[in-house]
Formats: structure tokens, sequence, C-alpha cells
């Protein structure tokens, strides 16, 4: 069905793929269609509980924009092309369900950016991150000055962004921008461990949860607990709130419907 990404769905957990490893992985503007494409199936099955992202073979997770496409950039299309993926960054950001980046490899420009957007983040001891478009006299377009400040702090960012220099999995892991490092050969199996403790939760709790802490960036502090509390009041009229209180106090295992 597709040119440039592998989707696979196993049970509750669906894994979408970019598949150009002779380009290693460097996401053209086809590419960003068709993750567009998945995300609007991952929208509509209900079935699903997490979506994990990576990288095909073993080198990369996405290196870069399609340097190719990028020498035809202008004005206009610098401007149009930055937006799309934007928004369907955004659109894996705002799912329903948690996200988790399984990355193997380098992560730079468009691929951190595409990283950042996931909820959770997991890499390679080898993994290499980075946002180096100032090096070839541009800035990070789909996010990079916007998320990454968020998740590692204006210093750090400013450093990383201005200076253009990749850091390694060990000091993304110490500043927050990935949450744990695994040896190469268990990346996918332990972004698969975590994806299936993440399915096991209640579906809308995670949900609501993931939207409050999204939220947390915006606004003053009394809007976002506010917010937060409608959404645990939200969370309290579920039957799974009810099940996993019933659960607790019965000294059982909850089963949880997402209802």
């Amino acid at each position: 069905m597709y040119e440039n990404i592998i989707f696979e769905i196993d049970g509750s957990i669906a894994t979408l793929i970019i598949n150009r490893p002779d380009k290693r992985n460097a996401v053209n503007n086809a590419t960003v269609e068709e993750i567009d494409q998945v995300l609007a199936q991952v929208e509509k099955n209900l079935e699903l509980r997490v979506l994990i992202l990576t990288g095909a073979g073993e080198k990369a997770f996405v290196a870069g924009a399609d340097i190719h496409e990028l020498d035809k950039r202008d004005t206009l299309l610098g401007r149009s092309e930055t937006r799309r993926r934007q928004e369907v960054y955004t659109r894996i950001e705002q799912l329903e369900i948690p996200s988790i980046a399984a990355i193997n490899g380098w992560a730079l420009g468009t691929g951190l950016e595409l990283a950042m957007a996931c909820t959770l983040r997991l890499a390679s001891s080898k993994a290499s991150l980075g946002q180096p478009e100032v090096k070839l006299g541009i800035t990070p377009g789909a996010g990079g000055t916007q998320r990454l400040p968020r998740l590692i702090g204006i210093g750090r960012a400013m450093e990383m962004i201005l200076t253009g220099d990749p850091v390694s999995a060990e000091q993304a892991l110490a500043m927050g921008l990935v949450n744990k490092i695994v040896a190469p050969d268990r990346l996918l199996s332990e972004a698969k461990k975590l994806a299936e403790t993440l399915a096991s939760r209640p579906r809308l709790a995670l949900q609501y949860a993931k939207e409050a802490v999204l939220r947390s960036s915006e606004g003053s502090l009394a809007e976002g607990l506010a917010h937060e509390s409608y959404l645990h009041a939200l969370s309290c009229g579920t039957q799974d709130k009810k099940e996993g209180v019933a659960s607790f106090l019965q000294k059982r295992d909850p089963k949880f419907t997402g209802r």
C-alpha cells in the first residue's frame, strides 16, 4: 500500500516504520502524506491502544529531510512544506492514544522533530539526536524550535539548535530528551514491552491524562488546573474508574474495557 513506510497492526499495538533505509530514512513530502494516511487509520481504529514509530535498518530513525527536495525549497515551498509537516506531527502528538518513538540511530532535523511529537521516546545506545539545520543555512521548521525547549529547557535547546551539533543517547537521557536507553538489538522488543504496559491501562484515563499534560505548556497555571479538574471529573464517570477502584479493594487484577 505504501512506498515509503510500513504499517503493521498486532492486536492493540500498531507500528509505523519509515522505510527508506537507502536514504537513511530521510523524510520526503510523499512520506509525510503516507504518515498522515496511517494516522487517519489509527484514529478510526478504536481497538488500537498504542502506536510505535521507528525507522528501517540499524543506522537511522530518520536522518533528516530529503536533501533533494530541500535543495528545491524557496520561500514559498519552505513555508508550505514545513506547515504541512507541523500539521502531521501535531496530529501524532494529539492522538488519543500514546505513541512511542523507538529511535534506532540518527534522529536529525525533521527526524528529531518527528520523535519529539511522540508521547515517549526510547533510544538505542547508538542513537544520535540533533537539529543540524543551521549548518545548512536554515532553521528548524517542523517543530524543533517549539518542542525542544519544552522538553529540555531553553538553554539546552538553544545550544543544540544554534550549534547544530548532535547529542548522544546518554546526553539525551540526561537532559530528558529520551525516556530510556536500550541496547540496539533490544530496542523494538523494549518498545513493544512498554506499549503492552500502556495498552493494559484504562484507555480513557490515559487519553485524559495525556491531554492534561500536553495542555500544561499552554496558558496559565490556573487554566491548566481547571482543565485538569474537568478531565479528572470525566474520568470519575467511566466504568473503568469503577472497575479500577473495585479491583483494588478486592485485591484482584482489573479488567478495563475502555468505557
